[in-house]
């Protein structure tokens, strides 16, 4: 179609695309805004909203406490574990220097007559009651490790039910929510979707089809980057239903369209050549030709052959004669590209080669040229 348009009007078209997609991109930008901005309508949602939180609260408290507790008794305990290896040290100590003092004493001697031996007894008792008694500590700084570790552990569970079933609720009111959001977006999108629709419909060739062509373009993105990826999946079935949905809507369409255009393109083969030509567009035709494609029937045509004057499909005059010079030209040129006279002296090709016939040879029968002034 562009090599049948003027230079100027090829930039001015190329200038008016540009047009279109800088209004697209400042709608987009817009449009992107209010999507980006619809979550805000809904709260956030934590998970402390579906906690009781009296309970959850009390429950947190007494689990600090005990963590608390539970600090506090391992730090004890080591302390008690400390005291005990040094109570251990010092009996270990005091019984090897007993062993050792009685192995040097002489064995006539009575040792349970012995002030010292029994001093020395006395004093090895009272280390080893302070051993018995640091284990003690020990042990009882054990129990209250260990009863503050399952304290702890029984607070952690109950809070942990309880944030469990928390999340759950938490999760199903956020796909409540994306649900929701998502059909704010669809709200926003169908309105646009139907607005670009009518303007294809009915508004895509008129003067202002570059804002025509922005506003479908925007409509389209907001349709496929802003509304599809957002599309609630639970497990897959809704994308598959809705693409199902939408494949069948526009197979359906498109099948309608083509049985349309069909029926319409053997309406316009069964009208005379004249009518037909003249509701085909000057551009359109001429970009029709530039590809070797009939402007009527849209199919395959050889328009390198000089010998095609007509469509072999649906009868439709390609080529005719200038009725000025009789040079072979597009029957949808409208001055002739050698002599440059309007269309209008235009003759038909079999008509122009029999007038061209009957000049060539004047002696001609009047019957022959009868059928030659009715062709």
């Amino acid at each position: 179609m562009s090599k049948a348009l003027r230079l100027s009007e090829k930039w001015f078209r190329r200038g008016l695309w540009l047009v279109a997609l800088v209004f697209a991109g400042f709608l987009i930008g817009l449009g992107g805004t209010i999507v980006g901005d619809l979550p805000k309508v809904e709260a956030p949602l934590q998970v402390d909203d579906f906690l009781d939180r009296t309970e959850a609260t009390k429950l947190r408290a007494r689990s600090k406490e005990l963590q608390q507790a539970e600090a506090d008794a391992q730090e004890a305990l080591e302390q008690a574990q400390l005291q005990r290896s040094k109570a251990r040290s010092e009996s270990q100590a005091e019984r090897e220097s007993f062993s050792h003092w009685l192995a040097a004493r002489s064995v006539t001697q009575r040792a349970e007559h012995d002030p010292e031996v029994l001093a020395r007894t006395r004093a090895l008792d009272q280390l080893k009651l302070a051993e018995r008694r640091t284990q003690q500590a020990v042990e009882a700084q054990q129990q209250a490790l260990l009863d503050a570790r399952q304290s702890a552990s029984a607070t952690r569970k109950q809070l942990q039910a309880m944030e469990d079933e928390a999340y759950q609720k938490l999760s199903a009111e956020r796909r409540k929510v994306e649900l929701r959001v998502f059909l704010y977006r669809l709200a926003l999108t169908l309105p646009l979707l139907a607005i670009a629709g009518w303007l294809f419909a009915k508004k895509r060739k008129g003067t202002y089809w570059p804002f025509v062509w922005g506003f479908i373009i925007f409509a389209l993105f907001a349709f496929f980057v802003e509304l599809v990826p957002y599309l609630p999946s639970y497990g897959g079935y809704v994308r598959y239903i809705v693409g199902i949905a939408v494949t069948a809507l526009v197979g359906r369409y498109a099948i309608l369209a083509l049985g349309r255009y069909l029926e319409r393109q053997k309406q316009a083969e069964a009208l005379p050549d004249q009518e037909r030509r003249k509701e085909l567009d000057y551009d359109v035709a001429q970009a029709r030709l530039a590809k070797n494609v009939c402007p009527g029937c849209e199919r395959t045509v050889d328009l390198k052959d000089t010998h095609v004057d007509y469509c072999p499909h649906c009868g439709l005059c390609l080529f005719d004669r200038c009725g000025a010079c009789s040079t072979r030209k597009s029957a949808f040129s409208r001055y002739c590209f050698c002599c440059g006279t309007s269309r209008q002296g235009s003759k038909a090709p079999l008509a122009s080669a029999g007038a061209e016939l009957h000049r060539s040879a004047p002696g001609m029968s009047p019957t022959t040229d009868s059928v030659t002034k009715e062709e």
